[in-house]
């Protein structure tokens, strides 16, 4: 049997309404990974490769990269950088094996959490490790990232325990769209427009490996670790904000009435 087409891949794969998927589809997904992920995807429905297999992937995948940014240096900053979009690439592509095949999977979702929750809290805490001038001088800084690795996996929590305690209630709820928690709050509402943003994302995986090559990039040419002490400073803030803010956000939406 002949493999399918890229174009007849892409009409059972790539729907609109996966495409645009508010909050859950990644800005570089939409602008060019969707774009390659097809021909990968061709070639592994070709095989015995299950969509499973490549959500796996993504877990090794993304711890590598966060060791390659506790090294020094531009290049293990680019490294990084390029395995978080062969990352992306498996995240792409795993569902669209899994929609061509017509064989979805709860674990494949577990997997992919997994996968997502590992590699951008192991990136904050190996940051704090390039900020501490590598593995031989671990201190103060590689405490900080550490700090961050929870908030950012607290912020998370926050996210799907709202699942866990509408499960819990008893209670038949009904689903609240997306942006609930900004609706209620007029305050919030900006949060709508700034998820437009990758600037204003900064602990997804993509883009927090784009901070961190730019950073690298200010030390190398400071000479120090100036870009890689902001950088983990400002992503500090910017965590505390964000669960504060996040927290205050979900308790004043529908969702939890």
């Amino acid at each position: 049997m002949s493999p399918p087409s890229i174009a007849e891949l892409r009409a059972v794969t790539q729907p609109e309404s996966l495409i645009n998927r508010r909050g859950e589809e990644h800005w570089a997904g939409r602008l060019y990974m969707r774009r390659l992920s097809p021909y990968v995807t061709r070639l592994v429905v070709a095989t015995p490769l299950t969509a499973n297999a490549l959500t796996s992937l993504m877990i090794p995948t993304g711890l590598l990269a966060a060791f390659l940014v506790t090294l020094p240096g531009v290049l293990p900053a680019v490294g990084a950088a390029l395995l978080v979009q062969l990352q992306l690439l498996l995240d792409c592509s795993d569902g669209e094996v899994a929609r061509w095949r017509r064989a979805f999977s709860t674990a494949g979702v577990y997997l992919d959490q997994i996968a997502h929750y590992s590699t951008e809290a192991a990136l904050a805490a190996a940051l704090g490790v390039r900020a501490d001038g590598g593995w031989g001088s671990i201190g103060g800084w590689t405490a900080l990232g550490l700090a961050v690795s929870v908030l950012i996996l607290l912020l998370k929590a926050e996210t799907h325990l709202v699942t866990v305690a509408r499960a819990r209630s008893g209670e038949a709820l009904p689903e609240v769209p997306d942006g609930g928690a900004a609706q209620k709050l007029p305050a919030l509402r900006w949060r709508q427009g700034v998820r437009l943003l990758p600037s204003f994302r900064p602990f997804q995986a993509v883009e927090a490996t784009l901070l961190v090559v730019a950073a690298a990039v200010v030390d190398a040419v400071t000479d120090n670790l100036t870009g890689t002490h902001v950088l983990l400073i400002l992503l500090t803030g910017a965590a505390v904000v964000a669960v504060v803010g996040h927290l205050i956000a979900v308790l004043a939406s529908e969702r939890l009435r």
